[in-house]
């Protein structure tokens, strides 16, 4: 950027604006006196500012700065104020909020930019400043924003949602690997893998990882990765260090997509730490570096091994544990009365049984006694409506000897039938040779 903006020297400012004259009161003239070269024609403030705005947007056209922006404020309207500078000059700036929206740049503080505009003066401070018309950023800074750009779309679409990510497999035997077979990233995944779990077998899908043509030859890879068969258990695609030029085929849509969209559990390894890549994003699981990686895809034999002793050794002491209760509640079980003397159970049901025979046996003769009583007076209640003690009384019972019918009345009788008479101590047997009725007063 240049600081140097409207001549060498403030001779050289003035002969620019002797293209007009003004009078003391700031009318223009047309004769030879300029107004402000002498005591007599002196300019007011007004005057001067305004000529100065006049001057620079005459001689100093549209131009195109590069520096860094410093301090940036944002007012109330929505319009920006800022200060751009280098390392020695810095320039105010102000950039309208009808050119914010028409360009595609989030600026701050700290930003590298190229920026097109036209000088102006705001008279009632004599401020000049630096109005922004186009804004671009330079070198990484544009790669930033696109990079913020396509992260947005594809963020809206989901592609970096947690509930896509898919879980890695705890043993996997076969291994794929997206890389150029000639970086150290693959020599440093495998000397770890080698070191941790040697029983998994690794496939490298060569593909160029940098420069032209490498985002398409990582989707290729990855596309053939998802064809192979036997089916691979996970898929590691990266590469080692570099710079974020080096690193920008990670950040390519089609390759981001292409990791989204795999059927395999995937790793992004693109070995930069500080950098996070959109394919970091998509993928399953990050791995800071091809190294870290292996440590990711599989487990470590050591350590396995070990875990399975700890717990073989916690299974032998818990197996100890529950044989342990178990003896102790068996030895409680046999040292109870019952299982020492068996006999004295039975002694106690034996006592229960007499002793609910004999209750028994008690209750029936009360019943039977009751039910005697009951017989006994029933008996007599019998015996004391019993015709043979009205019989002893004098009294006696006719019958017909033929149909056994009571004779009550005389009119039950007939002339020539046989009758029974029953008396207390015997029967008379009678014919009937006369009925004579008695006559009723």
């Amino acid at each position: 950027m240049t600081g140097f903006l409207w001549g060498e020297d403030a001779d050289a400012f003035f002969e620019a604006g002797k293209s007009e004259s003004f009078s003391a009161k700031g009318k223009k003239k047309t004769d030879s006196i300029q107004a402000g070269t002498n005591q007599d024609s002196p300019l007011t403030v007004t005057q001067l500012n305004t000529w100065i705005k006049r001057t620079l947007e005459k001689n100093i056209p549209t131009i195109w700065i590069e520096g860094e922006i410093g301090s940036l404020t944002r007012s109330n309207a929505g319009h920006i104020y800022l200060n751009l500078k280098d390392s020695e000059s810095q320039i105010a700036c102000v950039v309208w909020r009808s050119t914010l929206e028409r360009i595609d740049v989030d600026l701050s503080e700290g930003m590298a930019v190229l920026v097109q505009g036209r000088i102006d003066v705001y008279p009632p401070r004599g401020n000049y400043q630096l109005v922004v018309q186009r804004v671009e950023q330079q070198g990484l800074g544009a790669l930033q924003a696109a990079f913020k750009r396509l992260f947005q779309r594809l963020a809206k679409e989901g592609l970096f949602a947690p509930e896509r990510k898919k879980s890695l497999p705890a043993f996997p035997m076969r291994i794929g690997f997206v890389t150029s077979p000639a970086g150290a990233a693959i020599h440093d995944f495998n000397q770890v893998l080698k070191r941790r779990w040697p029983l998994a077998s690794v496939l490298i899908i060569p593909a160029r990882v940098q420069g032209d043509g490498a985002a398409e030859d990582i989707v290729r890879g990855i596309d053939i990765a998802a064809k192979i068969r036997p089916q691979l258990d996970v898929l590691v695609v990266g590469r080692g260090g570099g710079s974020q030029e080096d690193l920008w085929c990670f950040n390519e849509e089609i390759v981001v997509r292409a990791i989204a969209n795999c059927p395999l559990p995937t790793i992004s390894a693109v070995g930069h730490e500080i950098d996070v890549t959109l394919s970091d994003l998509a993928a399953d699981v990050r791995a800071l570096t091809p190294s870290e990686a292996a440590e990711v895809v599989a487990p470590h034999r050591e350590e396995l091994l070990e875990q399975l002793e700890h717990q073989r050794s916690r299974l032998h002491a818990l197996m100890q544990v529950h044989l342990q209760q178990k003896e102790a509640r068996l030895l409680s079980i046999v040292s109870r009365p019952v299982i020492q003397e068996p006999e004295r159970l039975f002694e106690s049901v034996e006592q229960h049984l007499d002793q609910s025979g004999m209750d028994l046996e008690r209750a029936i003769s009360a019943i039977l006694d009751k039910w005697d009583e009951k017989l006994r007076r029933s008996a007599e209640l019998l015996e004391a409506l019993s015709p043979l003690k009205t019989l002893a009384r004098g009294y006696s019972i006719t019958s017909d000897q033929d149909s056994g019918r009571l004779i009550s009345q005389v009119g039950s009788a007939k002339i020539g039938s046989t009758i029974i008479t029953e008396l207390a101590d015997g029967k008379l047997v009678s014919q009937v040779q006369t009925i004579s009725r008695k006559r009723l007063e």
